[in-house]
């Protein structure tokens, strides 16, 4: 279901809470420890049906962080309910994700009203968290989306709700200053390994608002290149900084995270870091905002176009993009339509944007890729210019395309 048919939908029709949730034998819902929760006990709450599963890393991220919004909620005396669907593949996974949670769930053993729940909502991935009013009709399907992005301050999640939040989420941006961003009552400095810097001295620079945590591999692996980067930036005497903003669960984590860090960092708040994070609306990690000279926001894109232009990124803006774009179709022009690549048994297509290419995961280096690539027609494999490699007479030996090296601006091999 779409954002567009979430906002509009008033779905559900005549059904009452009791009828979506009950089925033919069963009029309760069950807690982690086994009880009962008869359906009619919880009808004049506003409802969220969390579709998720044990086996989905996203379910096992966004589990906690609704989590701490329901309690949040049922501490300020909201009438807000949680109801889990599984889709986990035996009982024994569903009793181990769903002990995590506190909230009633439909019995794992009711196939058939999970199924019709998952159809009559148009479940088509997970996390997914569908908002019913007290009446049991649709509000919102983007839950998951409001929960990171708005937190308890979404409830009761209605179209007015969300577009006062909006409007103030907009004012704010638009009066946005690095200084208002990153000041706090009794703090006006950034840290370095060495000393305190003021957060003036970075006002009219390019800054980089690095997202990431220790207990997090892909952090780790961007780190390594994002050091790089900054290095190179560094020498070129570009106006660029990164400020480290920590997502560890203690001190000690983010201290040895940033350890491997050459950049200016944020002193250790996890509730700092948490409000950053969702005025940015961040829902995942490693993720670098860019802060252009004046202050406001260029793009929450940074990881990605490191890693499709490495340091020709800078300064982010639309105007430098532009330019990449016109030099990759350009020197686009010079490679083969065709390749067999040793990574896969079908020949790859050279696809660009305007012929079938687009965002997309290499499936060599596992990094975000966009535009120019090569691509299986055939069952969607796809990988950057620079990953492929050639198969060479009875497939033994392999080497990489020779123009790719010089086109090493629009995409970067893994770490």
């Amino acid at each position: 279901m779409t954002n567009s048919q979430a906002n509009t939908a008033t779905g559900g029709g005549g059904d009452s809470l009791f009828s979506i949730l009950s089925s033919e034998n069963r009029d309760f819902l069950i807690t982690p420890s086994g009880d009962k929760v008869y359906i009619k006990d919880i009808e004049g709450n506003t409802i969220g049906l969390y579709f998720g599963a044990n086996w989905y890393s996203r379910c096992e991220n966004f589990t906690p962080v609704l989590a701490s919004v329901y309690h949040q909620l049922k501490g300020r005396g909201s009438k807000f309910e949680v109801v889990f669907v599984s889709s986990d593949e035996d009982q024994s996974s569903f009793d181990k994700f769903y002990s995590t949670m506190p909230w009633p769930s439909i019995p794992f053993s009711d196939l058939q009203c999970k199924r019709t729940l998952t159809q009559k909502y148009q479940i088509e991935g997970i996390p997914s968290l569908i908002i019913l009013n007290p009446d049991g009709k649709l509000i919102r399907a983007d839950g998951v989306e409001l929960i990171y992005r708005y937190g308890w301050r979404g409830f009761p999640f209605t179209i007015e709700r969300i577009s006062v939040l909006e409007a103030e989420e907009k004012a704010k941006h638009s009066s946005q200053t690095l200084e208002n961003l990153l000041l706090v009552e009794g703090r006006d400095h950034v840290m370095s390994h060495e000393d305190q810097v003021p957060i003036s001295s970075l006002v009219g620079k390019t800054v980089g608002l690095y997202f990431s945590a220790h207990w997090c591999p892909p952090c780790t692996k961007f780190t390594k290149r994002l050091v790089s980067i900054y290095n190179n930036l560094k020498e070129m005497n570009k106006e660029f900084e990164i400020v480290f903003v920590s997502l560890d669960k203690n001190e000690e984590g983010y201290s040895q995270c940033y350890n491997d860090m050459p950049w200016l960092a944020l002193p250790y708040n996890m509730e700092f870091a948490k409000s950053l994070s969702r005025y940015f609306d961040i829902q995942g990690i490693p993720t670098l905002v860019i802060i252009g000279p004046d202050g406001k926001t260029v793009t929450r894109e940074g990881r990605n176009l490191i890693n499709l232009h490495l340091e020709m990124a800078f300064p982010f803006t639309e105007a430098q993009l532009r330019l990449l774009q016109e030099k990759m179709d350009e020197e686009a022009k010079s490679y083969p339509s065709s390749f067999n690549h040793v990574g896969h048994r079908h020949v790859l297509k050279l696809v660009s944007e305007n012929s079938g290419g687009g965002p997309f995961i290499c499936c060599e280096c596992e990094e975000q890729g966009f535009g120019w690539a090569y691509q299986c027609l055939g069952c969607g494999y796809e990988i950057h210019l620079k990953c492929v490699r050639e198969v060479e007479g009875d497939g033994a030996s392999k080497k990489q395309v020779p123009s790719v090296d010089s086109f090493c601006a629009i995409s970067s091999s893994g770490v």
